[in-house]
């Protein structure tokens, strides 16, 4: 099994998390999501599991395909935490099917708001990667399936500003500094001139939490799959640059007010008996921050700090401990969470207590 994108070091090497791709595809024969019975939504999503499953014989453990109701599970909720699924794909009872990667980087979601939705994840700044595989994927299932798509203009999907290439590229970024000065409100005017947008850690409609936000492209239509891509590599270069700015000049200024948080942020996942998702994220957003300026020396866990802040989300909370947790117990089990990853006792191995 390969290595899943957010567990690979390189996540918490730098101010970009991830670079990701999703490609929007819908089946000429059948209508749009909004206009699709229960019988025709079942039909399409078996059509498109044959269509992977013929073309890819060769990697086909690779692969599950999940089809039950993804409504209020929190198996599911989890995988809305970890970016495989929308928030929207467990939102009402029509017929969906997930095809899955072992590794989880590369994911269908049928029937969302689109027939086919696409997305490969990749470590870093590595969209090339991305997109290079999300790519092959959509030639494999091409070769069997007639997608909507018109010589003017390209590919057919739900939303208008899909239409084109179906493309959105977007780049995971933590941006504490630009956040805490209040300059990343200046860069959003700026950047929607270039047709990018910067959006909360789960996409459009969400807010940012820990100082994470996603980059992405708004325009499709008229561009290539290269244009979009090196628009959004060529802003997203300039606010890391200011990120990367300001922390300079932070650490020159107020390098003892920067370590002292930091500090605390640690003594308080490490000690905290109660503890919120905000809160969390925050001190989690601190401590990323720290290790990836050299400030904080103190042992790193045997995970990374994006994956940690993933974690900490309710889905996976309730999940590795008990289902029926209300909100205050859930701030209690996220707390010894927390405090068993950064305690005393650095643990060689992951205790079953807390198997994911």
């Amino acid at each position: 099994m390969n290595l899943t994108w957010y567990d690979d070091p390189k996540a918490d090497d730098s101010p970009i998390i991830s670079a990701r791709v999703r490609l929007a595809r819908n089946i000429k024969k059948y209508p749009f999501r909004s206009k699709l019975t229960s019988d025709q939504a079942t039909d399409m999503i078996s059509e498109a599991n044959n269509a992977l499953f013929a073309g890819a014989k060769k990697w086909l453990h690779k692969f599950s395909m999940i089809t039950h109701d993804f409504r209020g599970n929190i198996n599911n909720a989890t995988f809305a935490e970890k970016h495989i699924i929308s928030r929207e794909f467990m939102k009402d009872n029509l017929p969906r099917g997930l095809i899955l990667q072992d590794d989880g980087n590369l994911s269908i979601m049928l029937n969302e708001e689109d027939h086919i939705r696409i997305q490969t994840v990749s470590p870093a700044d590595n969209i090339n990667a991305s997109w290079q595989i999300a790519n092959n994927m959509d030639n494999l299932l091409e070769e069997k399936l007639d997608f909507a798509f018109d010589k003017d203009y390209g590919y057919l999907t739900a939303c208008p500003t899909n239409v084109g290439t179906g493309m959105r590229a977007s780049f995971m970024v933590h941006l504490p500094l630009l956040v805490k000065t209040g300059q990343l409100k200046n860069l959003l005017s700026a950047i929607s001139k270039f047709g990018i947008a910067i959006r909360g850690i789960y996409g459009e409609g969400s807010e940012s939490m820990g100082g994470i936000f996603q980059i992405s492209n708004q325009i499709t239509l008229g561009k290539s799959e290269q244009d979009i891509i090196q628009a959004l590599q060529s802003v997203t270069r300039n606010v890391i640059d200011k990120e990367l700015w300001l922390r300079k000049k932070m650490l020159e200024k107020h390098e003892l007010d920067i370590s002292n948080n930091i500090h605390r942020a640690y003594g308080i996942l490490r000690y905290s008996r109660r503890i919120s998702l905000k809160e969390a994220m925050d001190m989690l957003s601190e401590l990323r921050l720290g290790y990836s300026m050299g400030i904080l020396d103190l042992p790193k866990p045997r995970l990374t700090i994006y994956r940690i802040m993933t974690e900490v989300h309710p889905g996976h909370i309730l999940q590795m401990f008990d289902p029926k947790l209300t909100e205050t117990e859930q701030d209690e089990a996220r707390a010894e969470y927390l405090r068993y990853l950064f305690g005393e006792e650095q643990h060689e191995e992951e205790s079953d207590d807390f198997d994911m």
